[in-house]
């Protein structure tokens, strides 16, 4: 068997855009006809450059090799150009082609790929989500706590046990910043404000996504301690291991790091350094499930846990999916709210999300079917990317 065929998607996400304004999704075929679909998260160029990438790639490396021949593939795309180095853009590329290679795998054994891992250890996985607006909000989700308090009150009534929120505000080009007494205040009265309207009954996991200087990270910590944080994530910038495992020393609850590395020689940084206890790997950026497999062996040796992370499309979803069950460092799982957006929406087949977990099913590959006719009638005609900072 052997690919013979290839074939890229960008699916615009209409609003909300809960996920992501597009997902950049790959497709590859064999000669016996059984293809693959993979995804590619967060590639910092327009889509339609993203979508050249992959597919130079797969001119390049992909066309006329055996799908089952995934570490020599990832190994001959890795050291591509002579760089064989962590890179956001070639790991996302690489990320979708390992995907829909593992994705062919699990179909001609007629196996999820879960069983090619080592086997699940749990029918159920655990998950949570961010806290979103709502159409009829007379206020902002994201500044208003009391609607916030609400709005996990409402998710704890769905089943969810564990929530998520920004408290610290806008992601800015210049971060790391230096927090006012004032930013402090406001985050801690609104941990607090969530945590009085769901009492212990829920997980409350604070994002601040690289915003805070050392320092502040540890003065906000001491302020919202009391409110019994699950997590403190990515208190610092990705780009210094240091400063990010200085907050871990000084804080009395978890950091969790990792939606923005690629690759085991990243994570490897951060486990080293015990910069961070909680890994938030991207099956769509690190390297693949190979990597993502990987990587959970490091940490499960050095005790640390894994919480795949997922702010993107449903096919990453199903690789975070059947990583985190064929792992016993499994700690929590990212979905957008109960899985059944637009994510569900363009899909035949999907996983069933109930009471705060999503079920395992024993479907071959990923577990999932894409319709093909629904993601090519939502092309992405826009500019933005992904994600964007505020200046």
């Amino acid at each position: 068997m052997k690919i013979v065929d290839f074939k890229t998607y960008v699916v615009g996400n209409p609003p909300p855009s809960f996920g992501g304004k597009y997902w950049i999704f790959l497709k590859l075929t064999t000669d016996s006809g059984i293809f693959g679909f993979g995804e590619a998260y967060g590639i910092p160029f327009h889509p339609k450059v993203a979508r050249q990438m992959i597919e130079d790639v797969c001119e390049r490396y992909i066309l006329n090799e055996n799908p089952f021949n995934i570490e020599k593939i990832w190994r001959r795309v890795f050291s591509s150009g002579y760089s064989q180095r962590p890179d956001i853009s070639l790991g996302g590329v690489l990320s979708a082609i390992e995907i829909a290679l593992w994705d062919i795998n699990g179909k001609e054994l007629n196996k999820p790929i879960y069983e090619l891992l080592g086997g699940k250890h749990a029918e159920k996985l655990r998950t949570y989500t961010y806290i979103y607006p709502e159409p009829n909000d007379a206020s902002n989700v994201y500044t208003n706590a009391i609607l916030a308090g609400e709005r996990a009150t409402e998710y704890l009534k769905q089943g969810f046990d564990a929530v998520k929120f920004d408290p610290v505000g806008l992601y800015k080009i210049n971060d790391p910043r230096v927090l006012t007494s004032k930013e402090i205040s406001f985050v801690a009265d609104f941990v607090k404000t969530i945590r009085e309207a769901v009492g212990d009954q829920c997980d409350l996991l604070i994002g601040t996504h690289g915003q805070m200087t050392p320092e502040s990270a540890i003065r906000l910590s001491s302020e919202i301690e009391k409110y019994d944080p699950f997590w403190l994530e990515e208190p610092v910038p990705p780009n210094n291991s240091d400063a990010m495992a200085k907050v871990a020393r000084h804080i009395n609850f978890p950091v969790a790091a990792g939606e923005r590395l690629t690759t085991k020689y990243e994570f490897n940084e951060i486990i080293n350094k015990q910069a961070a206890s909680i890994l938030q790997l991207n099956m769509g950026r690190v390297g693949g499930i190979l990597e993502g497999k990987k990587i959970a062996s490091m940490a499960e040796a050095n005790h640390l846990s894994i919480a795949p992370h997922m702010y993107c499309g449903p096919i990453v979803a199903a690789a975070n999916i059947q990583v985190a069950a064929s792992i016993s460092n499994f700690l929590i799982l990212e979905g957008i709210k109960d899985w059944k957006g637009f994510d569900c929406k363009i899909m035949k087949k999907y996983f069933k999300w109930e009471a705060g977990s999503v079920l395992l099913n024993e479907a071959p590959g990923l577990g999932v079917e894409i319709d093909e006719d629904m993601i090519e009638s939502f092309p992405y005609d826009g500019d933005s990317l992904h994600l964007e900072m505020s200046e």
